[in-house]
């Protein structure tokens, strides 16, 4: 299956210059949701994952079917403020500004191999910092998974030195 066919792609979204890809057309077809789901679950499923995280918000939709599939257990990344119980916090830096992503501190265990499960590669800046949270709790990044990957905004070269696995590529 293309997955291309089910992504929308709009143009001057949320600013000029931007051309978004729209990932709620997928998950509003059945079929393609199904087989993002499990094209990743695929990747994954010999590479003995204990816990998927992923990051707010749709890391949540992507990774909790991907979780469930492999069998583990599934890690919200939240922005600050959001999660209740006490918390490992790492800042970093967007477009215009800067922004803070929690963990529970208790969320991962050491030596836990752990994927990464989200709906699009950019920058490579969000990832990075999930990865300091996980690796701070003293996780295994065993692989970073993306349904859609902007190829020419270079977050893989964030990544050299993790499993990045991306479903469908664009060029933006």
């Amino acid at each position: 299956m293309d997955l291309r066919e089910n992504i929308r792609i709009i143009e001057g979204f949320p600013k000029e210059g931007i051309s978004f890809k729209d990932v709620t057309t997928l998950l509003n077809d059945g079929e393609a949701f199904k087989n993002a789901v499990d094209e990743v679950v695929n990747y994954l499923k010999d590479k003995n994952i204990d816990v998927v995280v992923g990051p707010e918000a749709r890391g949540f939709l992507f990774g909790t079917p991907v979780a469930y599939a492999l069998g583990a257990g599934f890690v919200p990344v939240r922005k600050k403020g959001k999660l209740p119980c006490e918390t490992v916090s790492v800042n970093y830096d967007l477009e215009y500004g800067a922004d803070t992503l929690q963990m529970h501190k208790d969320a991962i265990k050491p030596g836990q191999r752990v994927a990464i499960v989200d709906d699009l590669l950019a920058t490579g800046g969000t990832i990075e910092s999930v990865i300091k949270l996980i690796e701070e709790l003293g996780g295994e990044v065993v692989s970073a998974d993306f349904i859609v990957e902007l190829t020419e905004l270079k977050g893989r070269e964030k990544l050299k030195s993790y499993d990045v696995m991306s479903l469908v590529k664009y060029d933006i």
